[in-house]
Parts: structure tokens; C-alpha cells; sequence
């Protein structure tokens, strides 16, 4: 069976790896190879940094205006073709494409759209002084900048990097996850269709250690954004520190939802609360793999969660009614197993799901893991502590709001959290004392672009989106003029 061969984007041209060597992407619905991508090295890197470098420059130089309608039609594009792109990530991913349809491509749609609206308007800051001079700042394109993205959402977290890289005026290196390489190879077909100068987007495939390191470790290479586990962005950190070039890493999370007896828990919300721990089956670094309750009303929220929680379908992705797919490959779905095996060593009681779901027909060797509900473990055990990224949720009660707080805060992680409660002071003195860089209140994953992302702790380091996301791609110099 011939299969379909994706290409690296290096300067303007669409290439096959340098050394001829390819790796095989996999369906995760059906565990088989279903496209190959390039297993590129250090010399396609090098030639798509020196693109970029000659790039630069003309790019930099080109009116914001014009950097913003090219992002547009990019935008439009891809919308353009959004059943085809949320088929390609459905089918590299595992994810519903139903999902996929109605959040990942719009959002990447809006990402465009949204930088490429912002960088127009973007003005500089001035400053009068009283003893008469006046200073005023300017906000230069850095140069060549890396964007490295994850397999969980990867065309909507591989716009929002890119986006407001280009839309600053600088010339981008980007790599996808080797895992889920497909729409990013698509945008890169897209983003010549669209009209952008050669050299400004280079796109190239591989694995971490033959593309990812030689790119942030590059001495033209301005800045490293990065999106993906806390061990890889450690590697990162340490071989970039010595160059003292800008880096923002958005890692992990262990999030905890807060559910106080107070709670509006209507069906809506319900829903909502179980969608934040499974939606995407669980691989959402925002997801709530922590769910904190009250005791006064633990038990009959147990019981109306679990019958929503046993409720969720996990099926072929391509069928319209699924909720859950597969996990995105043999290697996770391990990973995902051996933690519901190690929560049950550490004394935890399975309420539902705990182990693989065998489908039928073409998803017969696919990847799938039935939505797990533990209780019965304290928030120190390994499994409240240790981020799985899968369709496991842990039930832990609290008594008061310094309880809930403690056990929330009690990890090595800070990227999002959410609480429910219809107490607006409480809502507010909690929210300030969680430490995460988000913090949703009676609501999860409603995102507003023009507000900073990013974690605390080994969550991550620096913020993106809006004027957060611009601020990092560009370097302030401030001039002071005499009058």
C-alpha cells in the first residue's frame, strides 16, 4: 500500500528530508500506519534556520498591514477547508472528529485571525518627563524564532505560536509532534497557496532530539517557544540558558476542579465539570484530573457524576455520537494503563472504567481507554501528584475552604484550576489563593485570546496570548529624546 508522504517547508519549497529517512505516522483509532512524515536531522534544520535568517530581515521590514492580511488569508484558507482539516486530525490524533470540527480547527481559525487583527493597532508606549524630554518605545522583530507544538491539539496550539510570531515581524522555524504531523504539513502547503515569502515559515518534521534540539540550541535562533511535557522543557531550559535567548515553555499540569456544597450544579454544569476531566479523553494539559468536593455533598455529587462519567461513549472517532477516541499512540496508551494499574497498587477504588475498551471492525487494534473515576487515595499518592494526560479523574473530599486550597496547591504543578460556587467572595478570596496561572470560576476552558496563558511551578515559565504573546517575540528599546 503506497502512503502519503508529508514534506518539510523550507524556504518557500516543499522537501523530503535530506537524508531520505521517513517515520510512520499512525492512526491511533486503528493502530495502523496510515502516512509517513520526515525524520529529519541537524542539516534540514540548518538549512531552514538559514532560510529563515535570509527571510528575516524583508520580512521585519514589511508593513504590519501587510503581514496581517496574509495571516487573514491564510486564515481563510484553512477555513476554507475545515472538514478536510478536522478529518486529518481526527485521523492523526484519535480525537472525535466531531471535536476536532466544532474546537481545534475553528480555534486555530481564530488564532490566525486574532494576531493578525491585533499586530495593526499595536502601538508603542511614550513616557513624558516633566523636566522636559520624552521617551517613547520601540518593539523590534527578534529575528529567527523556533515554535515547537504537542500532539494533543496540534494545529490549534501550532497557530498559537506561529501567529503571533509572524504577525511581529519574525521569521519562524516551527516543529510539530512528530505523533501528529499532518495539519501542520497541510498549513505548510497552505501558507505558500497564501502568499507568504519565501523563507518566512519553515515547517520541519522529525523527533525531538534530531530536530527539536538542534533547533532551540541554534545561535540564530532568537527566542524558543514551547509547548509539551516538563521533562522536555527542562532539556530546553538547560540548552538554551547559556545563550540567554527569550524561551516560554508551557508544560504539564495535574488541575484541580473545586466543587464547594454551594455549587450551582444543574445539568449544564454537571456536564461541563465532567467534560473538563475527559474531554479530548483526558489529553488537555487544562484538563481537571483532580476533582475536589465537599464532603457535606460528596456523595450525592459521586453518584450523579458517575452516571453522566459511564454515560460517555468511547468509539470509533469518526462516528458522530462518540465522545471519547483513542489515545494518540501504543506508547501513551501504556503509560495511561500502568497509572490506573498504579492507582489500584496504592490502595484506590476503581469507581468505573480501569482498563482498555475493545471496539469492533476497523477499530478492533485501536487504543482506547474507558473513562476512570478513583476515589479513596490522599493527595500525596503518586496518582494525585503525577500528571497522566488521559481519561482519569481521582474524587477527593475537603471539609472547608483552607483544606481545598491546601490540596490544590499540593503539587508540583500550576496551570489551571477551577472552582464552582455560588459564594462570590469565596469565589474571589479562592481565586486569588490558588497558585495557577488560570483560574476559571463557575466555567471551564472558556478562552479569551487577548488574556495571558501559561502555569507556575513546573507548569511553565512566561505567558502567551495577546499583548503577552507580542511582548515575547519582540524586543523593547526605549528612546529618550532631549527637548
Amino acid at each position: 500500500m503506497s502512503l502519503t508522504r508529508l514534506a518539510n517547508l523550507i524556504d518557500g519549497r516543499l522537501e523530503p528530508p535530506r537524508d531520505g529517512h521517513w517515520l510512520d505516522v499512525y492512526e491511533p483509532a486503528t493502530g495502523a500506519v496510515f502516512a509517513q512524515c520526515p525524520d529529519s536531522t541537524a542539516d534540514d534544520v540548518a538549512a531552514a534556520i538559514a532560510a529563515a535568517r535570509r527571510a528575516a530581515p524583508g520580512w521585519a521590514a514589511t508593513p504590519a498591514d501587510m503581514r496581517s492580511r496574509l495571516l487573514h488569508r491564510l486564515a481563510d484558507l484553512v477555513e476554507a477547508r475545515l472538514d478536510d482539516f478536522a478529518a486529518l486530525e481526527s485521523c492523526d490524533s484519535g480525537k472525535p472528529v466531531a471535536l476536532a470540527r466544532s474546537l481545534d480547527i475553528p480555534r486555530a481559525v481564530s488564532n490566525l485571525r486574532y494576531f493578525a487583527a491585533a499586530v495593526v493597532p499595536w502601538s508603542s508606549q511614550s513616557h513624558a518627563m516633566e523636566l522636559g524630554a520624552i521617551n517613547y518605545t520601540l518593539r523590534h522583530p527578534l529575528g529567527v524564532v523556533a515554535c515547537i507544538s504537542p500532539w494533543n491539539l496540534p494545529l490549534y496550539l501550532f497557530t498559537w505560536k506561529i501567529a503571533p510570531a509572524l504577525a511581529a515581524g519574525n521569521a519562524v522555524v516551527a516543529k510539530p509532534s512528530e505523533i501528529t504531523p499532518c495539519t501542520a504539513a497541510l498549513l505548510g502547503e497552505l501558507s505558500i497557496e497564501a502568499g507568504f515569502p519565501p523563507g518566512v515559515l519553515n515547517i520541519v518534521q522529525g523527533r525531538g532530539p534530531a530536530v527539536g534540539l538542534p533547533l532551540v540550541a541554534h545561535p540564530d535562533v532568537k527566542a524558543v517557544s514551547f509547548t509539551g511535557s516538563t521533562r522536555t522543557g527542562e532539556t530546553i531550559a538547560a540548552a538554551t540558558a547559556g545563550q540567554f535567548k527569550k524561551v516560554s515553555l508551557e508544560m504539564g499540569g495535574k488541575n484541580p476542579a473545586i466543587v464547594f456544597a454551594d455549587a450551582d450544579l444543574t445539568d449544564a454544569n454537571l456536564d461541563t465539570i465532567v467534560r473538563s476531566g475527559f474531554a479530548n479523553q483526558g489529553e488537555i494539559c487544562l484538563c481537571g484530573s483532580r476533582l475536589l468536593v465537599q464532603r457535606s455533598i460528596y456523595d450525592t455529587f459521586r453518584e450523579r457524576y458517575l452516571a453522566r462519567v459511564t454515560a460517555l461513549r468511547v468509539g470509533d472517532p469518526k462516528t458522530a455520537d462518540t465522545d471519547l477516541g483513542a489515545l494518540v499512540s501504543q506508547a501513551h496508551f501504556d503509560k495511561v494503563i500502568d497509572c490506573i494499574g498504579q492507582a489500584r497498587a496504592e490502595g484506590g477504588h476503581v469507581l468505573c472504567g480501569g482498563g482498555a475498551v475493545q471496539l469492533d471492525g476497523r477499530c478492533a487494534n485501536g487504543w482506547y481507554v474507558a473513562p476512570t473515576v478513583v476515589e479513596g487515595l490522599a493527595p500525596e499518592a503518586s496518582t494525585n501528584q503525577q500528571e497522566i494526560f488521559g481519561p482519569v479523574v481521582s474524587l477527593i473530599p475537603f471539609d472547608d475552604d483552607a483544606q481545598a486550597i491546601a490540596i490544590a496547591n499540593g503539587t508540583g504543578y500550576g496551570l489551571a484550576a477551577s472552582l464552582w460556587t455560588s459564594d462570590l467572595s469565596r469565589a474571589h478570596r479562592v481565586g486569588a489563593a490558588l497558585d495557577f496561572g488560570i483560574v476559571w470560576i463557575n466555567c471551564w476552558l472558556l478562552r479569551d485570546l487577548r488574556t495571558p496563558f501559561g502555569g507556575t511551578k513546573q507548569s511553565g515559565l512566561g505567558r502567551e496570548g495577546g499583548e503577552e504573546a507580542l511582548h515575547f517575540f519582540t524586543e523593547p528599546k526605549n528612546i529618550c529624546i532631549r527637548y
